[in-house]
């Protein structure tokens, strides 16, 4: 898979912002063109027109195999009611078939609850999905905005009965939105799943196309009064951090952007970090992300600028309460292969499997 994945968030002008299909489609072709195989969308982006549009672009190439295609559910895309939205067996059933329908295609590869319902219970949700797997609706299975405690629980399930397992945790994850950190990157290495990161460029913040009290033009001007918490960037502490981001930016004749997306891209357990493009020139410049290397020193400098405060129980696991545990001699995290699978027997035709530590 790209580590770069093409957001089709931006595809359609539904919500008063984005490309509208020439640009889209032109966005779509040079990605395919630069070697990317990975494309993210959802039901509910732009009021479907994100999934169909993204569904003519890959018939018209005839490329739907080289493709890893992923879209999510979760929201209400339809009349409003207990079954129209949310996670249960009869909205993700329904769901699937619509985005199916939209796509033109006969398979998901990648298919996401787009956010925690708090009233489904996590073994309908991923027994469903095991389901849709085995009839080969979908072929993989990832969670977006979920707790950690919920991550855990579903990929138990999986492994305890033999349900396909979550492969991707698809996360808000930027140099201003780092919360995910201390659950999510030990998940994503303790189970095998991806981190995926959404909005590495904080909807614009860290382009450099904003300064302070200017934010003029752009997709966060459009949504910054929209109440959402995923676009309220704009903080005395997050402009530190575009200052800082800048400053290194020009030591490295590379753009604000470039720099955020390859910090972004060489944090632990990430693969598949989406980009948005309203515009040719805007994926190029992603694109360029790729192309160099970020010194140890400039990236210890943002990882320094954007650290957030611990918050309790975290702060619980740091070295100076974890050298306590072990009498003063701080142990740190425990080697590569510590624990490893061990398989175990079979339950049908399934096989079962557990964790042994070494």
């Amino acid at each position: 898979m790209s580590p770069l994945c093409l957001g089709a968030m931006t595809f359609g002008t539904d919500w008063g912002w984005g490309a509208p299909r020439e640009a889209a489609s032109r966005i779509f072709d040079a990605y395919i063109d630069a070697g990317g195989n990975f494309i993210d969308t959802a039901d509910i982006y732009t009021n479907g027109t994100s999934e169909r549009w993204l569904g003519e672009f890959i018939k018209d190439r005839g490329i739907r195999d080289r493709l890893v295609v992923a879209t999510k559910f979760s929201l209400c895309t339809g009349e409003p009611g207990g079954n129209a939205g949310g996670n249960g067996r009869k909205h993700l059933m329904n769901a699937v078939h619509a985005s199916l329908e939209r796509l033109d295609t006969d398979y998901i590869d990648l298919y996401y609850v787009h956010g925690w319902d708090r009233i489904t219970p996590v073994d309908e949700v991923m027994r469903t999905l095991d389901d849709l797997v085995r009839a080969g609706k979908i072929r993989h299975v990832g969670f977006s905005n979920i707790p950690g405690w919920y991550a855990g629980c579903a990929q138990t399930l999986a492994q305890w009965r033999g349900f396909e397992p979550v492969c991707a945790l698809q996360m808000q994850y930027s140099l201003v939105e780092r919360s995910i950190e201390p659950e999510y990157t030990d998940f994503a290495a303790s189970f095998g799943a991806s981190i995926v990161p959404w909005s590495p460029l904080a909807s614009g913040l860290l382009s450099g196309k904003y300064q302070p009290g200017k934010i003029s033009g752009g997709r966060l001007e459009a949504v910054i009064d929209a109440g959402h918490p995923a676009f309220q960037h704009v903080t005395e502490r997050n402009w530190s951090i575009v200052s800082e981001l800048e400053e290194i930016a020009t030591e490295l004749g590379r753009s604000m952007s470039q720099v955020a997306l390859n910090w972004v891209i060489g944090r632990p357990g990430v693969l598949g970090t989406i980009i948005g493009a309203t515009r040719i020139e805007q994926l190029d410049d992603n694109i360029g992300a790729l192309q160099f290397e970020l010194p140890a020193e400039l990236r210890q400098r943002l990882d320094d600028v954007s650290q957030p405060p611990l918050t309790y129980p975290a702060w619980y696991w740091t070295d100076l309460i974890q050298s306590a545990m072990y009498g003063g001699v701080p142990v740190g995290d425990k080697p590569t292969g510590y624990f490893k699978p061990i398989h175990v027997g079979t339950r049908g035709k399934v096989p079962v499997w557990d964790v042994q530590s070494k």
